[in-house]
């Protein structure tokens, strides 16, 4: 008695494992945006030269301010990809001298606000009502907007390169990056590609935070034009940032 052919096996689905991993990337995406949004609305540095900026330069400057630091995530990110921020991790000396410089440039930011709020006392209370329309135009349109601080970035690159190397010089960013990237890219997907992917949500995330605090003190600004409003603001964010950056140098000469 002659056997039968055994039937073929019926082929697997192409495609299947890459079926999985996009969905895996889709749930991987979904909870790092929600850890995101939370690091994203945590008050620190970024906030407190965003808030600074939009009551200094105006609105514009401070969503340049915005973007020089989603700028920064991005630097942060490649250098993460490209294996720098384990680098940076493992060399002390490297990774405390970024430190102490991120801490001098808060601490240099901090003086500065400081220093704008000491000058504002100074001058009279008509001076700044007193000042016209055709006078605030020679300080750039921005000072119609919200008003010039003396030590403000008064240019939108200025206010970009603030943003960026708050970020840049911050190597905190870079650990968190390396330390919390990895926990979202499932096994099989692009490294560099995905990890280009969180970056980018985190910093869509950034410029909607701070972008919507720029705007709320654009709209405002009747009230934060107030010589007295704008001295008390400037002295908040002026200690804050010194005081960040104080922090940070403390912990590092630990």
């Amino acid at each position: 008695m002659r056997r039968g052919r055994r039937p073929p096996s019926a082929p697997r689905a192409a495609g299947h494992g890459g079926a999985r991993t996009v969905s895996y990337v889709y749930t991987s995406l979904l909870g790092f945006t929600v850890v995101a949004a939370l690091l994203t609305v945590s008050p620190g540095p970024d906030f407190a030269v965003v808030l600074r900026t939009a009551l200094g330069a105006g609105r514009r400057a401070a969503l340049c301010s915005a973007l020089g630091i989603a700028t920064g995530c991005f630097v942060w990110g490649l250098a993460g990809a490209a294996g720098l921020t384990a680098m940076l991790s493992a060399s002390r000396v490297a990774y405390d001298a970024l430190r102490i410089a991120g801490a001098a440039y808060l601490m240099w930011l901090g003086f500065q606000a400081l220093r704008s709020a000491r000058r504002a006392a100074r001058t009279p209370a008509g001076a700044a009502a007193s000042e016209t329309p055709a006078e605030a135009l020679r300080d750039g349109p921005e000072a119609l907007e919200g008003g010039v601080t003396a030590d403000g970035p008064r240019t939108p690159w200025r206010a970009f390169r603030t943003g960026l190397l708050t970020n840049v010089l911050n190597p905190k960013v870079g650990v968190v990056y390396m330390s919390l990237l990895p926990q979202f890219i499932p096994h099989g997907a692009p490294v560099v590609a995905t990890t280009l992917m969180l970056v980018a949500v985190h910093a869509v995330l950034g410029m909607l935070w701070l972008g919507a605090v720029a705007l709320a003190v654009h709209r405002a600004r009747a009230v934060f034009r107030r010589p007295r409003v704008h001295r008390r603001l400037e002295q908040l964010t002026g200690t804050v940032l010194f005081g960040l950056g104080a922090a940070v140098a403390a912990e590092t000469a630990r």
